[in-house]
């Protein structure tokens, strides 16, 4: 059976040329395997977008003089990009192809990492941040929009389990960030934290080679999405973007505010807070989306993310309210544990409902999530400006896991025939 090769999409124009996989494989030496590599490398470039910065909210306040109603609109200013990214992929993904689609997303991640070096000290501060960040957010919105349903559309049955391996891989991504970055800090000093993003840029700009050759396929033969008008009509598909925005809400606001909760709520170090704050956070994370990439198809998903939803509230409860710094790094760290398969799991969940979905609802479902990592940390931030308590604003999150809980017991017994 033919699959597509080309920068352009299945049945479209760009060149698009139809080869059968055994020959591509011979004249490329790459196959699905590769895809797969190519795919969790592109999810770790998503995490270093997404997390790289945050290490830096201390600084930029101290060196720049950002406030944190500033900070909060850089967060606000990544996802909500990411957000029209998104809603344009929608319709744009299946026209232009996966491939240029995955390429200039990494094209994008490299500029804007690399102008974190440079504009905000060539320009306003906050301007230069902002340009880096709108850049990064386009590339990162076009991460999430495509490369999900390239790894739905590999051959294979356990695609949840698949799934959640890939999304493993964002976590994985984050604690290198911590992990590597920290240790820069540490010996080469915070104060030179502008090379920072030119080394991490290193990782997209590797994988634009390796997304322009490996396979693909899309998630239907014809390489169109279920339409839109269907999709909006469905009183359930509405539900999973609900569901998807309490997951992304419930993920990234203890992600983003951690470091800063760490170092100017519980007034640890930064390597201390980092360590046990947003570093445990992604090892933990990270740790149950791999079991779950193993072994998920002996779980229950429903049930496995409304327990994830209740211990996430337990984790923000114990950040906020627990006596001794160390303890709420201990609730840092098992939201982490919590959150993991939050985001995943809905996405599978949504596909056995929608098994013709296609890439038209992976972008809504990542529009959804995030409109969620969009409010979820902007709301703490705000929050915490308006009291100068970072605590009252992570409590404000509680909402949304507590929805989250709702929504699978809502959803429990339902929809068996799509599975």
């Amino acid at each position: 059976m033919g699959i597509l090769y080309g920068i352009g999409a299945g049945g479209q124009a760009h060149g698009a040329l139809f080869l059968r996989k055994e020959e591509m494989c011979f004249k490329m030496k790459l196959t699905y395997r590769h895809t797969k590599y190519a795919s969790y490398i592109g999810y770790i470039t998503q995490a270093i977008i997404n997390n790289l910065m945050p290490l830096l909210f201390v600084s930029f306040e101290r060196s720049f003089g950002l406030s944190l109603d500033k900070i909060s609109l850089l967060i606000t200013m990544n996802f909500g990009i990411q957000i029209l990214t998104d809603l344009l992929a929608a319709k744009y993904v299946d026209k232009i192809g996966y491939r240029f689609a995955t390429v200039l997303a990494h094209v994008l991640a490299v500029v804007g990492l690399v102008g974190m070096c440079f504009l905000p000290f060539y320009m306003n501060p906050f301007a230069g941040l902002v340009i880096c960040s709108v850049i990064n957010a386009v590339g990162g919105g076009l991460t999430e929009v495509v490369i999900s349903p390239i790894v739905e559309a590999l051959p294979g049955d356990e695609k949840a389990s698949a799934m959640s391996m890939l999304h493993s891989f964002y976590c994985w991504g984050q604690v290198a960030v911590v992990l590597l970055s920290t240790l820069y800090f540490t010996t080469v000093g915070i104060a030179h934290w502008r090379y920072v993003p030119v080394l991490w840029a290193i990782v997209p700009f590797i994988n634009i080679f390796l997304f322009a050759k490996v396979p693909m396929c899309t998630l239907n033969e014809n390489g169109e999405s279920m339409p839109l008008k269907k999709l909006a009509g469905s009183g359930m598909f509405w539900f999973f973007l609900l569901l998807m925005i309490c997951a992304g809400a419930s993920e990234l606001a203890m992600s983003q505010w951690a470091s800063y909760f760490a170092e100017d709520g519980l007034h640890v170090s930064k390597t201390l807070g980092d360590l046990l704050g947003p570093c445990s956070f992604a090892v933990l994370m990270g740790i149950i989306r791999t079991v779950y990439g193993f072994w998920g198809d002996r779980m229950d998903l429903r049930k496995s993310i409304a327990f994830s939803g209740v211990l996430c509230v337990a984790s923000y409860l114990t950040a906020v309210f627990a006596p001794h710094p160390l303890i709420s790094l201990i609730g840092c760290a098992v939201c982490g544990l919590s959150v993991g398969l939050m985001w995943p799991g809905t996405y599978s969940l949504a596909s056995r409902y929608f098994p013709q979905g296609g890439t038209m609802m992976f972008a809504l479902l990542a529009l959804a999530g995030d409109m969620g990592c969009t409010s979820g940390p902007t709301i703490a931030g705000f929050i915490a400006d308006a009291t100068g308590d970072i605590k009252k604003g992570l409590f404000a999150v509680i909402i949304f896991p507590l929805l989250l809980v709702i929504g699978m017991c809502l959803l429990k017994g339902k929809g068996k025939e799509h599975e």
